[in-house]
């Protein structure tokens, strides 16, 4: 670990936010150049490498841009920052951990892991409320109790108290936060929709949602002792006010400043609105107009809902991205860090990294931070998320007898030959690629589960017997979120005005509701998030007793014994399980990184997590493909041989694999008893040299099975002797 202290830096060939700097740009003109400066790294790392998803989240700023459309009323949303439109038409939304749609993900991902339960037992509609305007209502209450308390506590305080500042530090952010709204209307429309729920239905029972007429009363006892109910007195003061009470009319008139003077055109109903919402009002008006308010409710309502619709429909391709990048960095679960998975993120369309003018930039920025004996930035990963992957043939239908799927025009994923240009470039920086296909229903664990894997065998067919095989690692099935057919979300029901006032509707057609149709992971960020997490000791020392602090997880092979039942991934089961002819299938062809959804126990605990099945990448061998841990076993025995032998010098070479106690084979041979050791029990590691090639070939026996390296011999002044 002193000489190679990473061995899991992950590169992500997707784009984020094409507002933000990309690799190609940053990497600029390579003509005549072989490697990049020091302080071009140190540029390149500063925009484009993060830690943390939340350190990704504020490099690449997710945005969604949207903007009003008077032609068809409707308001339009885009990934691209629109051109052509005037800036203060736009609005910008971003997607972070504030955004409702991501928060009611997180909440679900969170809920399903801590219970362990399959997909078809999981109560999906629980959590999918979460972005209707009741429960975006509710999140405002729990900040408008927040700002209350402490705008309480800042009051008592005196003038200059250092716990006054803090405090007016804690609510200048809250305020913040709430006023990032008032100019956006979308943003104002659930307050809206519950503020006229909530004045319209006050005195309903829950059964009926029908409200009576109310006038506001006080209990007293009358002359004769009689219990009656009399009107309470008004206050003569038509302004809007608010219960005299912990300051809260003080309260309400900084959110009245606050909204005039951020806003920019000011609108009265929305500052009601806005000081109704954080500052409550104590009466009720009796002069409501019930059926313009009810004809503003059923607007706001089906505005939002196709609102909603439009938004969800545009940023789930962006969300999905953004899942898998958190999935990648939550697989590293450990109270202490150790080597910590990073993640290069290009930023960049993946067809335009690969274009023949693109390519030596990729290829220049890989030569200086992979061909060195420095290994601090050395990329040992890669992930290519949404390879395009054929539909099953369906029958074309002439005729339309019932309502069926859309056909909507497809997102666009990676090509097979955008793969295999990338592979036939990294593969002499030896990255080792993830890469997995379409998020839909059909690469999913149910859908692996009823039609088995040879779809995706015969996909990758291309990429076999190639110089580059070794490098390429398929990853299935992807991971369900949200599943299809349970992606329904209520947003409300439509309201009637009625003699007495108004009540919900409670016809079915009434309930307005959107459907997300299905949320999903690649398995190519949590394939790479897994094998990231085990190259760390410390990691590993959590599941594992014997464990070399020394030495990284390059040997680790998940497959081996319980492994995979102790190094498990943090995704809840999905599914029962594969049938059995299922798994002899993909036994007997051990093909790719496969997922696994089982029942299992580990010394009598029930394992309810997904665990990792195979490991294997595109290299063939007699039974069928290779492990992953061969390859990086090799990459990492050569890099340290680069670096001890002073890139291959030939007396360093015998000393590095000679019987001498102190050389580096003797060591790694004295070592085996460790989880992580480099060299395991039925390993060994031998070489041979070709006087007339200058080449020297080492050879790799791992159980049996040899795997052969190659380097050519620096020649020194002295004759190379065999």
């Amino acid at each position: 670990m002193d000489i190679i202290s990473q061995t899991n830096r992950t590169m992500l060939f997707e784009e984020i936010n094409p507002e933000k700097l990309d690799i190609l740009t940053l990497v600029g003109d390579v003509k005549g150049i072989d490697s990049l400066s020091d302080e071009k790294i140190k540029e390149i790392n500063e925009h484009l490498l993060v830690k943390s998803f939340d350190e990704f989240l504020d490099k690449f700023s997710p945005t969604v841009y949207s903007f009003y459309n008077a032609a068809n009323q409707k308001v339009m949303y885009t990934l691209k920052k629109p051109e052509g439109i005037q800036e203060d038409c736009i609005s910008e939304i971003p997607v972070d951990q504030n955004n409702d749609f991501l928060k009611m993900l997180f909440t679900l991902i969170d809920t399903k892991r801590s219970q362990g339960t399959t997909n078809v037992d999981f109560k999906f509609e629980n959590l999918l409320d979460m972005i209707s305007p009741k429960k975006v209502m509710d999140d405002i209450r729990q900040v408008r109790k927040e700002i209350h308390y402490l705008y309480g506590e800042y009051d008592q305080l005196d003038e200059g108290d250092p716990k006054k500042l803090d405090t007016g530090d804690k609510l200048n952010t809250m305020f913040e936060v709430a006023s990032r709204n008032y100019n956006n209307v979308m943003a104002m429309l659930p307050l809206a929709i519950e503020d006229i729920k909530t004045r319209l239905l006050l005195g309903s029972n829950q059964e009926s949602n029908e409200s009576e007429k109310i006038q506001i009363g006080m209990l007293t006892i009358g002359e004769v002792g009689e219990l009656k109910i009399v009107e309470a007195p008004q206050n003569s003061n038509t302004e809007l006010m608010v219960i005299d009470e912990n300051n809260n009319h003080e309260l309400s008139t900084v959110f009245e400043e606050d909204y005039e003077s951020i806003t920019e055109s000011p609108s009265a109903y929305v500052k009601n609105l806005v000081i109704r919402t954080f500052s409550p009002l104590p009466t009720v008006k009796t002069d409501i107009d019930i059926k313009t308010e009810v004809q503003n409710y059923n607007t706001y309502l089906e505005f939002y809902k196709d609102a909603k619709d439009e938004f969800v429909k545009t940023v789930k391709p962006l969300v999905e991205k953004l899942l898998g990048v958190k999935m990648f960095f939550d697989q590293y679960a450990t109270k202490n860090k150790g080597m910590q998975p990073s993640l290069l993120v290009t930023n960049t369309k993946l067809d335009m990294l690969v274009k023949s003018n693109n390519i030596p930039k990729l290829s220049t920025y890989l030569n200086t931070v992979n061909s060195k004996n420095d290994f601090t930035d050395t990329v040992w990963f890669g992930i290519v998320p949404s390879l395009e992957l054929e539909s099953v043939g369906k029958l074309k239908v002439s005729r339309e007898r019932f309502k069926g799927n859309e056909k909507i025009s497809k997102q666009d994923g990676n090509t097979m030959e955008s793969l295999s240009m990338l592979l036939d470039t990294v593969k002499d920086y030896k990255i080792q690629l993830f890469f997995s296909f379409m998020t839909e229903e059909e690469t999913t664990f149910n859908g692996i589960a009823t039609a088995g894997i040879d779809r995706f065998i015969d996909k990758c067919s291309v990429l076999l017997r190639k110089e580059f095989s070794e490098f390429a690692i398929p990853c299935i099935p992807n991971f369900t979120i949200i599943p299809k057919d349970k992606s329904g979300v209520v947003i409300d029901t439509r309201m009637l005005s009625t003699e007495n006032g108004a009540r919900l509707s409670k016809e079915k057609e009434d309930i307005l509701k959107l459907w997300i149709e299905g949320v999903y992971v690649g398995a190519s960020y949590v394939a790479a998030g897994i094998v990231a997490a085990y190259q760390c000791p410390e990691y590993l020392k959590e599941s594992f007793r014997s464990v070399k602090r020394d030495y990284p997880g390059v040997r680790f092979d998940i497959e081996a014994g319980d492994n995979s039942l102790r190094a498990v991934t943090t995704m809840a089961k999905e599914i029962s399980g594969f049938t059995n002819n299922i798994k002899d299938a993909i036994n007997r062809r051990n093909f790719g990184f496969v997922f696994s959804s089982e029942n299992a126990q580990l010394q009598d605990t029930d394992i309810k997590r997904i665990t990792v099945y195979k490991a294997r990448s595109l290299a063939m061998e007699e039974d069928g493909f290779d492990s992953i841990y061969k390859t990086q076993v090799s990459t990492y025995i050569e890099r340290i041989l680069r670096f001890q032998s002073g890139d291959f010098k030939y007396d360093n070479i015998v000393k590095f694999f000679s019987n001498n106690p102190s050389s580096q084979k003797s060591k790694w041979l004295n070592e085996k008893g460790f989880i992580n050791s480099i060299i395991q029990d039925g390993d060994d590691i031998g070489y041979i040299v070709d006087e007339k090639s200058s080449l020297c070939q080492i050879d790799l026996v791992f159980n049996g099975n040899v795997k052969n390296l190659e380097v050519m011999i620096t020649k020194g002044t002295s004759a190379i002797k065999a």
